[in-house]
């Protein structure tokens, strides 16, 4: 008595895609099976060894206009299986109908709520100017760098003449569905403090850790600014603030020898209304106060802030909410709080919207116990069927001729 539509999600479910060894190929084939039987065609691009972007592809009547791409990864976090309820992998559905799975937020749902959405269409002897290209992706859970990032430059992504683009967004624990049109930037900073070496038992001059103690006062000092700003101004949301962790610390090597050397790592994310260059010098100026010997080296620096249109004169934002007000769906719209591929699709110029329908849903990516409910997964379905209708039904824009 299931619906074909959940029974699908949960076979998806069980394949195993999880790092640091994903089975790719395994979920390749099943949704290339899911596509060939939907009538799309299908394309596979190898972006590096082992690594295969698929493309399906439901052609529109008129090639020549923009197309809409539906983006989704194929790749799951690591599960900690003593923490879960049920195995991580086997897709059990509880009596509730609540389906607990590694992937059910992020983001296979929406995987199977696009194709099952197309499925619905086709069924009813729809069709559509605008091409609309699925696209699965491989370690975007592990940054998209052997992923969308090198597919976005790829002569066979250019070919796909992307008009408007829609990835994965977030569960609302409320009644409203956010929406997400735009990322911060992620940066990655290593630190390094150089400092007088000596025995343990002296007071030495010009330590590394005098220093670092200075580094992280200055950085942590920042953190917890920010931190306030979010709590006391009710409008802001996680997106709209700078947010700074240090996440390592190294050094030493004894306990009774003063090291010559510490370095701390922070991880920080920075909204798209900060001035990215004037950051940077601000982080300048905490190391150099710190003292001499004190450098920077950044192992992740996005500069690209760009992001999508939310105005009612952009004709795919107005496709896309006129969907929403018609549906009575309460919208928020967000800065996305971490990073996805869409930053990658908006860094070559395509508009993108983050969105996982999945409201009245506790946000459990990468947490135990992820799950979604049946009938959650199953509106989703309705929704997309609605929203596909509208945006690949947008008149020829100007550009388009």
């Amino acid at each position: 008595s299931e619906n074909p539509s959940v029974t699908l999600f949960r076979e998806y479910l069980r394949i195993d895609t999880v790092h640091p060894k994903p089975d790719y190929d395994a979920a390749v084939q099943f949704l290339e099976r899911v596509g060939t039987d939907l009538g799309l065609a299908c394309q596979k691009v190898e972006v590096c060894q082992g690594r295969v972007v698929l493309i399906l592809t439901w052609q529109g009547t008129n090639p020549r206009l923009r197309s809409i791409l539906l983006n989704s990864h194929t790749d799951v976090v690591p599960v900690f299986e003593e923490h879960w309820t049920y195995p991580p992998f086997e897709a059990v559905k509880d009596a509730q109908g609540n389906i607990y799975a590694r992937g059910a937020q992020d983001m296979k749902c929406v995987s199977i709520q696009y194709l099952e959405a197309i499925r619905r269409l086709k069924t009813e002897g729809k069709s559509f100017a605008r091409t609309i290209h699925l696209t699965f992706v491989p370690d975007e859970e592990v940054g998209g760098h052997k992923g969308m990032e090198m597919f976005v430059q790829r002569s066979e992504f250019k070919a796909l003449n992307v008009g408007f683009a829609m990835d994965e967004g977030l569960a609302s624990p409320s009644d409203t569905f956010s929406v997400f049109y735009g990322e911060r930037s992620p940066w990655w900073i290593k630190v390094k403090c150089m400092g007088s070496p000596g025995h343990g038992s002296r007071f030495i001059s010009n330590t590394a850790a005098e220093k670092m103690h200075k580094v992280i006062n200055s950085f942590l000092a920042f953190r917890e600014s920010e931190k306030q700003r979010l709590k006391s101004d009710s409008s802001l949301t996680l997106g709209d603030v700078t947010s700074l962790n240090m996440t390592m610390l190294e050094g030493g090597v004894s306990f009774n020898v003063v090291p010559s050397e510490m370095a701390a790592s922070f991880d920080i994310r920075i909204p798209p209304t900060v001035d990215l260059k004037a950051f940077e010098e601000q982080v300048a100026t905490w190391c150099r106060s710190a003292g001499e010997g004190v450098t920077c080296e950044f192992h992740q620096k996005c500069m690209d802030q760009h992001i999508t249109s939310t105005e009612e004169s952009d004709p795919w934002w107005k496709a896309f909410s006129g969907v929403c007000r018609d549906m009575k769906l309460q919208l928020k719209l967000e800065i996305f709080p971490a990073a996805t591929d869409s930053r990658y699709i908006r860094a070559v110029r395509h508009p993108a919207i983050g969105f996982s329908p999945m409201n009245r849903t506790p946000v459990l990516l990468h947490d135990h116990n992820e799950f979604l409910n049946e009938q959650v997964f199953l509106r989703g379905i309705e929704i997309y069927t609605r929203l596909l209708t509208a945006l690949a039904s947008v008149p020829p824009l100007p550009a388009e001729g």
